[in-house]
């Protein structure tokens, strides 16, 4: 037999057999379904998280008074210690915007700023962090009482009020703000109290 004698029945034996049976691997398959659902599945969380931050982002807008201001917001809740370069980064927002949204937070006291420390010479930039959320809210809720209270006492300042009314000016919204694990403790407070009588 010589080598191409070998070759021919190397080829005739491939015959016999068909296609190579590895080839529709139903195991491939099943990875390849596997890997189609995984992507398909991190788009959708993708898409989540995206309504999601913007649904954040236009509740934000009404407390922080602009987008602007509320991306900025998110962004240093998500990273504290951003520069104003990597928040303009981060947000897609022009540096300048960045700068003076700063700037006017800082003022305000929703974001604190230090200087980043670094072993080399150079300017250091600022770094900014922004207030709780549960700080922000308190803020916000102090504001809308006050003026939910001058819309609830509209017709004492615009002298159209009943003469069945009181003289004198009401401020009966008062808005409270608690802390679910302030909550927590003061029902297992209430509990303990409860179970010493």
């Amino acid at each position: 037999m010589t080598t191409d004698d070998t070759s021919d029945d190397h080829e005739d034996t491939d015959d016999d057999f068909g296609e190579d049976p590895f080839d529709d691997d139903p195991f491939d398959e099943e990875l390849d379904d596997d890997v189609d659902v995984r992507e398909r599945l991190e788009e959708e969380a993708d898409r989540a998280v995206e309504s999601f931050d913007e649904g954040i982002v236009d509740l934000l807008s009404w407390v922080l008074d602009t987008e602007t201001r509320a991306r900025i917001y998110v962004h240093l809740r998500q990273r504290p210690d951003s520069t104003s370069d990597e928040i303009a980064e981060g947000t897609g927002l022009y540096p300048s915007t960045v700068r003076e949204a700063l700037a006017e937070l800082h003022e305000e006291g929703k974001v604190t700023r230090q200087k980043r420390e670094s072993d080399g010479a150079g300017n250091n930039p600022y770094e900014y962090a922004a207030m709780a959320p549960s700080d922000l809210v308190t803020d916000v809720v102090d504001e809308v009482q006050s003026e939910l209270n001058t819309v609830f006492n509209l017709d004492d300042y615009l002298g159209g009020r009943d003469d069945d009314t009181e003289d004198t000016e009401t401020d009966p919204v008062t808005i409270s703000v608690s802390d679910e694990t302030d909550d927590e403790t003061t029902d297992s407070d209430d509990a303990a109290a409860d179970d010493d009588e």
